[in-house]
Order: structure tokens, then sequence, then C-alpha cells
């Protein structure tokens, strides 16, 4: 039997985020996006996986999912955390950040590597303040509210490019 992408229960209602404290609101926004990636993905085969949408462009589904594991780790563990840890697929430095070397043959592994560094990322910023701060990598002081909202941005961003992925796919549209 070929794997497809998990369906994704979701945990997250928007309504309930409407008056809670502002790490409540901002864990839930994260969890809320993260979750709205993977559900894009929902029920695809690795081959639909990775399907590009628009030459020359080589962004797919599975590309966003590993871009976003390595934008998490990036932020919440070795910039916030200090983690001296290499990247997941591809990092930062090289410009990549997952999006190259995308194979349908990776898909299960790398949306398990996905899951684990979303797993690993709470856990670098819980218990910690969200005016809690460190230096950047371009010697800019940022706080841990900073790592959530920016994330928050960065999914929806790529969600955006999820949803024409999606529909180019197979028609699917929709959150």
């Amino acid at each position: 039997m070929t794997w497809t992408a998990p369906p994704v229960e979701r945990t997250e209602q928007l309504g309930d985020l409407g008056t809670v404290t502002e790490r409540r609101m901002l864990e839930g926004w994260l969890r809320r996006h993260r979750e709205t990636l993977l559900a894009k993905c929902a029920g695809l085969e690795p081959a639909q996986l990775v399907r590009t949408a628009v030459e020359p462009s080589n962004l797919t589904l599975l590309g966003l999912v590993r871009h976003m594991a390595e934008v998490e780790r990036w932020w919440f563990r070795r910039s916030f955390a200090g983690e001296d840890i290499g990247d997941v697929f591809t990092g930062p430095s090289d410009g990549d950040e997952g999006f190259d070397g995308v194979r349908a043959a990776d898909a299960e592994r790398d949306f398990a590597l996905f899951r684990n560094e979303v797993d690993a990322c709470d856990a670098a910023a819980a218990g910690h303040d969200l005016d809690e701060t460190f230096m950047s990598s371009y010697g800019v002081a940022l706080s841990l509210r900073w790592v959530y909202l920016l994330m928050i941005q960065e999914y929806a961003r790529h969600n955006g490019h999820a949803d024409f992925l999606r529909e180019r796919t197979d028609g699917v549209t929709g959150d």
C-alpha cells in the first residue's frame, strides 16, 4: 500500500483564541498554521506532494514541509535556545532551506522529521518568557515573542503557496 500524508485533526479553533493570554494566543496561532500546512497535504501520495505548480519554480508541498521544519529549527532551537545542532535537511547557509532535493521516496520520512522538529521547537520555547532575548546572527537582540510572530507570518505566507499547490494537484480548495 502506498503511503499518503495523514489526515489532520484540528486542535485549534480560531474562536477559542480570541480572549486567551498572549502566550496561549501565539502558541495557538502557530499550531493552527502548522496544522493548516499539513491539512493541505493530507490524503496526497508522495508523487503528488512533489508536484510543482508553475515552471520554473521548484516549490512543492513536500518542499514546504521540509522548509518549515528547517525554519523552525533555525529560529527556535539554533537561534533562541542556542542549540549547537546541524540542519534538518539543508540550511539557511546554502539558501536552500529544504526546497531542493525533494524526493517522493522520502515523503514519509520528511513528514516524521517535520513533526519531530515541531515537538523539539515547542520544547525549546517551553518555560521561557516571551520577553526573553537572544542575539541574532546579525547582532540584533530579538525576543521569543518576535520568533513566534515571525513563524506565524512565515507559515501564513507559505500556506498561501500551499493553497495553490494543492488546488493545482487535485482541485481541492479551502481550509
